[in-house]
């Protein structure tokens, strides 16, 4: 009988791990109504002329000239392997010039007013670049444009550039103005891989913009999000932000990297489902065995 309750604690066990799976870590995520009673964040600060809409969003700029905004999480990311989603939305005004962008940051630095899209430079970890407004005119690709830069504390965004000299990956996306949610996917496995993908060509249509192996981030980094108008503005909203350990996946093989292909996670929540399902019935045979066994053995002693 005692062997009988060890394999049912290990099923158990191995059921929650995979439950456990995609974990939603609170410290990290916010969505509406975005502030408490006393018109703070348990887990996030905003400062600058953040504007925070309890039914629509957090606006980290306006349509005004010469505004910045940010919103950081007070505490770090625990863990090597997490992914991060962001709903956003950029719009303004119709025209033909509009601007800047806004960043996402996973970063040492944190709170800290800066000319990189608001936030400061020679920064420390990782910063995502949702640009909308093309500084040089000369690059290749047209905007906006989705860019990351991988900072060591030393090495200086040119804004001239609009950071193409320091690009660790990028895409165009034309997120701006659309009639549907727009969104970004951020996952990020220690010593494996970095992966974003975006919503933006299609509502519920991911599509990887880059996918860059051998990525190590600092140990401790803060998440937030920035953005800063010039004489070009426009709206810059975060609508809600949803972050979730994740198991280590894979090693990844260091070839290079290919072109973005369209993803999709259906197939993944597909097989979780029918895994959760064996785990259960599993579970309830283990149960409905270890019962019978027992009763059996009961009905012997009496005789």
């Amino acid at each position: 009988m005692r062997s009988l309750f060890v394999v049912l604690a290990s099923a158990l066990a191995a059921c929650t791990t995979v439950l456990a799976q995609g974990a939603i870590v609170r410290t990290h995520s916010i969505s509406m109504p975005y502030i408490d009673d006393e018109l703070q964040n348990r887990w996030f600060d905003f400062a600058g002329n953040t504007v925070i809409n309890t039914n629509h969003q957090i606006r980290l700029t306006s349509t005004k000239q010469s505004q910045l905004g940010y919103l950081w999480s007070r505490l770090p990311i625990i863990g090597d392997n997490f992914q991060i989603e962001v709903e956003f939305k950029v719009d303004g005004a119709s025209g033909h010039l509009y601007g800047d962008g806004f960043a996402m940051w996973l970063t040492k630095q944190r709170m800290t007013e800066g000319p990189v899209f608001g936030s400061v430079d020679n920064f420390e970890g990782l910063g995502i670049f949702f640009d909308t407004y093309d500084n040089e005119r000369a690059h290749r690709h047209t905007f906006p444009y989705v860019m990351a830069m991988l900072g060591d504390g030393t090495q200086s965004y040119n804004n001239d550039k609009d950071g193409s000299d320091k690009e660790l990956a990028g895409c165009e996306a034309d997120f701006r103005a659309k009639g549907f949610p727009t969104r970004a996917r951020l996952t990020y496995h220690k010593n494996n891989f970095l992966q974003l993908e975006l919503v933006w060509r299609n509502e519920d249509e991911w599509e990887q913009c880059f996918k860059k192996t051998e990525v190590v981030l600092p140990e401790q980094i803060y998440l937030g999000f920035s953005a800063h108008t010039g004489e070009v503005t426009d709206n810059h909203d975060i609508i809600s932000v949803t972050t979730k350990s994740l198991q280590p996946a894979t090693k990844e093989p260091t070839y290079p990297q290919q072109k973005p292909k369209k993803s999709s996670s259906s197939g993944g929540g597909v097989l979780s489902v029918l895994f959760k399902i064996i785990c259960a019935g599993g579970l309830v045979g283990v149960l409905f065995v270890g019962y019978r066994f027992y009763d059996q053995k009961n009905r012997m002693k009496r005789f």
